[in-house]
């Protein structure tokens, strides 16, 4: 089987995987981690942070878009994995230039949070509509919840609470992200005075550490994200999948993010979600109370995450996380791959 991939993201790529392991051999084509093979462009041709970031890349995209539409022809399924201000211009691309292509759509565009008008193109344009949250079927009639792609990946699962002294920080994985955090969790490790561990993106080459993080040496430095959780009895992290991750593990963790204030007052405006972190938004449509407390923007400190750290319970947060556990059910990998070979 020859199959077209457009992941542009790490976190599209690490979901990639359990998928293609699935599949068992295909033939690999288009936009995704040279680890899998030779990509006509890897997908950190495509890494951006805001909304200022994305100009630059524009050309590109539409470069991109039109080589991935001709090698549509020759494939015989293609997967389209997050990304959709790339990835629906292309499905669109591909279905006018090859109006008999299979598109499955995984890791569809969250029209909960902002854009609801995409739902309408995803359904025209995608054949198959994975999703991986339960409620994303009240948005997109043709979806088929697929089960979460965390739960393929993620190993290690606590049983009970944890009390080892140890911290788990997470900056993020992108430079800005990093350099707006990281100088408060210096000090906030500082102050706890118990095993720091700096959790970085296996992505991130050892050399490149100093550059990005600066002085690392009151930390243990950690490149598996899993294996990092597991092992804290708390975790201060940056918004992104971090954040699902260490509620499905069981750490207890408070969610803190500093953005570009245009990119924070630009996205403020079209996110109409009252929380950032995906086990926040999943509760908050079950109409329950929040999972774990957000410090955003401003309310981002030292003080502010000491006493976010203090005011957690540990036994409230663990309890409610083995219930999103049962929630999600299953992994994703298996019923994506059903799709993809039918």
């Amino acid at each position: 089987m020859k199959l077209l991939v457009s992941a542009l993201e790490p976190s599209a790529n690490l979901h990639l995987k359990p998928v293609l392991e699935k599949l068992g051999h295909v033939q690999l084509e288009g936009i995704f981690d040279p680890a899998f093979g030779t990509p006509l462009l890897p997908s950190s041709a495509f890494s951006v942070m805001g909304f200022l970031d994305v100009v630059p890349k524009i050309a590109k995209a539409k470069r991109s878009i039109k080589a991935l539409a001709h090698m549509s022809e020759t494939a015989d399924h293609v997967l389209l994995i997050d990304s959709p201000a790339f990835n629906l211009p292309l499905a669109k691309a591909i279905k006018e230039r090859n109006p008999k292509a299979k598109i499955t759509y995984y890791i569809l565009p969250q029209v909960w949070a902002w854009k609801a008008k995409r739902v309408a193109k995803v359904e025209k344009y995608c054949d198959n509509l994975a999703a991986i949250l339960p409620f994303e079927t009240q948005w997109y009639a043709k979806a088929t919840y697929v089960g979460h792609p965390l739960l393929d990946e993620i190993s290690q699962v606590k049983k009970s609470l944890t009390c080892k002294g140890v911290i788990a920080f997470l900056p993020g994985s992108r430079p800005k992200e990093i350099a707006r955090l990281m100088p408060l969790f210096k000090k906030v490790a500082a102050k706890l005075g118990q095993k720091a561990l700096l959790v970085v993106p296996s992505f991130i080459a050892p050399e490149n550490i100093p550059a990005l993080y600066g002085d690392t040496s009151g930390f243990t430095v950690c490149f598996n994200t899993h294996e990092a959780l597991y092992a804290s009895d708390f975790a201060f992290i940056c918004s992104g999948t971090a954040t699902l991750e260490a509620a499905l593990i069981g750490t207890p963790f408070v969610l803190a993010y500093k953005a570009n204030a245009l990119d924070y007052q630009i996205a403020k405006r079209f996110v109409k979600l009252p929380f950032v972190g995906l086990a926040n938004v999943i509760f908050h449509f079950l109409n329950e109370p929040p999972l774990h407390q957000e410090l955003l923007q401003g309310a981002v400190s030292e003080a502010a995450l000491l006493e976010a750290y203090a005011a957690t319970d540990g036994a409230a947060f663990f309890e409610r996380a083995q219930g999103l556990r049962t929630m999600l059910g299953q992994g994703s990998a298996s019923n994506v791959a059903k799709m993809i070979q039918v």
